[in-house]
């Protein structure tokens, strides 16, 4: 897949490899961290913004390369009657480049591909008007305790057209 977004790089999605892992954590960090998040919470959130190689090789995870470089990446689960968006990072430096929209647009493919028409999303605050205009819609929200605050994240669910 190749975009130009008013810019001369050419971006390329492909399907990323389990020794990748340490790399596509890398972007989930940084990503997380130019949010401005207290250094305590990024700790907390360790465990889940760390990729395993089991989990790549295990799930459609892609990585969005510009000029080669990896700039970010997403990875679905399956559920039940559903596909779960379980990562979509982009790197700070790559923002408002049109990666985002592409890695989703690629996202809805695959869950496409794989069978299942609806994709859940439980987004960061901070990303919850990027899945608004990619054409997700809030269905509610999951509160959790951080630092002994309560913090909302918002659901989305994302339906796909059927094929004409």
């Amino acid at each position: 897949m190749t975009t130009g977004h008013g810019t001369s790089r050419a971006m390329q999605i492909r399907r990323a490899k389990p020794d990748e892992a340490p790399t596509l954590t890398e972007i989930a960090f940084a990503a997380k961290r130019h949010w401005g998040y207290p250094e305590q919470w990024m700790e907390s959130w360790n465990q889940v913004l760390t990729l395993q190689p089991e989990f790549v090789a295990g799930h459609e995870t892609y990585t969005a390369f510009l000029d080669d470089l990896p700039v970010g990446f997403y990875a679905l689960k399956p559920g039940l009657n559903r596909m779960h968006l379980e990562h979509l990072w982009v790197l700070p430096e790559a923002m408002r480049r049109g990666v985002g929209r592409a890695l989703f647009v690629h996202a809805i493919g695959r869950v496409s591909a794989c069978g299942f028409s609806t994709l859940e999303i439980e987004s960061d605050p901070n990303a919850a008007g990027f899945y608004e205009r990619m054409g997700a819609w809030q269905v509610g929200a999951t509160v959790t305790e951080l630092a002994g605050q309560p913090r909302e994240l918002p659901v989305f669910v994302y339906e796909i057209e059927p094929a004409a």
